[in-house]
């Protein structure tokens, strides 16, 4: 029970943040319904026991966790749920494609990028400013910084950011 109330307080103090911050940007409704899916048992319990169970995981120092690739495959699975359930994602706005190569029988893999309407962008940039204050690293410029080359973004949401960070 313990690790639920202390998943509980962080998701809390986490909203608050991105509330504050989406009411910042005009979006004040879209910041009291951020991360409604965290609470669906498929997110929660896999979250619950990957950052407050026996076995402790968490992101480097910047901030950044390879959500893919934790060695935690229920909690793996649960932030693929959540990415999908959630627009302001920047994954949400990513699609896979085959290319044919030359010989037309083997083919690359590719992800195209479709640019994230307003409202996500907005969203996604109050969802770091959030987490980061949650976190207690507060410097959004610099988590950016660090991890700008982890993103996969189409053009103009990359420069719809970087004109609100940089």
């Amino acid at each position: 029970m313990k690790k639920h109330l202390k998943y509980l307080s962080y998701v809390i103090l986490h909203k608050w943040y991105v509330f504050i911050e989406c009411c910042k940007l005009g979006i004040s409704w879209t910041g009291l319904t951020h991360d409604l899916s965290k609470f669906r048992p498929s997110e929660w319990l896999p979250y619950v026991n990957h950052f407050h169970g026996d076995i402790k995981r968490g992101r480097d120092k910047t901030g950044y966790y390879k959500p893919t690739d934790t060695g935690d495959k229920a909690f793996d699975f649960a932030w693929f749920l959540h990415q999908k359930r959630n627009k302001h994602h920047w994954q949400w706005w990513c699609v896979p494609e085959m290319i044919p190569t030359a010989s037309e029988e083997a083919y690359e893999k590719s992800i195209i990028c479709i640019p994230m309407d307003e409202k996500s962008r907005k969203e996604m940039l109050a969802d770091w400013r959030g987490a980061g204050k949650a976190q207690g690293t507060p410097d959004t410029q610099a988590w950016y910084r660090a991890n700008q080359n982890k993103l996969i973004l189409h053009p103009e949401t990359r420069q719809w950011i970087e004109e609100q960070l940089l």
